[in-house]
């Protein structure tokens, strides 16, 4: 783990001496609605199980500070809600953290994968037209995933740091109020990988001196492969068409 959290900072640092930051302190709130079809399935080392899940709608907020102090990155905190539900009955037996379930059981299954981001970041460049972001995020996850059969409820879960990588472009469309952008995180390690891509279009609704208001139309991408993370694992996928605002003071 140590050996990836060098991997993913080192250009971080070589690249910081020719960030560009905002003369200003700058401070970006947002949030967004995200439609999620969800698919995959999860076990605990003795056979993943498929579960039909449910579409949900998901939130996430966000807050980023940045200022122009040479080598010191900003900051973005973004919460990100991740749960869905599923139900399916058995077509072969299945064991989950112990516990054997006969083909022909009905099971439900919650996950509940909600996280917060924490990313430190330098601005590459900055400019109306141009800007790139890259830094590092760590995700603060407290995972959930369980399975109900009619007499009770069996659930693994795990606590704790996911490192990622993070790169943020931003281009803006000239003569138009539009930018069209893409960020990520990402990280693999061994069997397990964690990736959040997004992309999407802007439209600045109020652009002045005071205040910009930017409406946003984009379509995230979450995929969660776990091998063994504190006995789970894995092969995940939350994916849809989000609607966000964003105001920066």
């Amino acid at each position: 783990m140590k050996k990836i959290a060098v991997a993913i900072l080192a250009p971080v640092f070589i690249f910081s001496s020719a960030a560009q930051a905002d003369t200003l302190l700058g401070i970006y709130a947002g949030g967004q609605i995200w439609d999620t079809e969800n698919t995959g399935n999860f076990g605990s080392g003795d056979g993943n199980q498929s579960f039909g899940f449910a579409d949900e709608k998901q939130n996430s907020l966000y807050l980023a500070f940045e200022h122009p102090i040479p080598l010191l990155p900003n900051i973005k905190i973004r919460d990100n809600e991740l749960s869905t539900q599923g139900m399916v009955t058995l077509s072969e037996d299945f064991t989950y953290n112990g516990e054997g379930y006969a083909a022909g059981t009905t099971l439900a299954s919650s996950i509940d994968l909600s996280h917060t981001d924490v990313t430190l970041y330098y601005e590459i460049f900055d400019n109306d037209l141009l800007s790139f972001d890259l830094g590092v995020t760590g995700k603060k996850v407290d995972g959930l995933l369980a399975v109900r059969d009619a007499q009770s409820e069996n659930s693994l879960e795990s606590d704790g740091w996911i490192p990622t990588g993070y790169a943020q472009l931003r281009v803006g469309i000239p003569a138009t109020p539009l930018t069209v952008y893409g960020l990520a995180n990402a990280i693999s390690i061994d069997d397990s990988s964690v990736r959040d891509i997004e992309a999407g279009i802007e439209y600045r609704v109020i652009e002045n001196l005071a205040v910009d208001v930017n409406l946003q139309l984009g379509y995230r991408d979450i995929t969660i492969e776990l091998d063994d993370l504190d006995g789970i694992y894995s092969d995940l996928q939350f994916k849809g068409p989000y609607l966000g605002l964003e105001v920066h003071f």
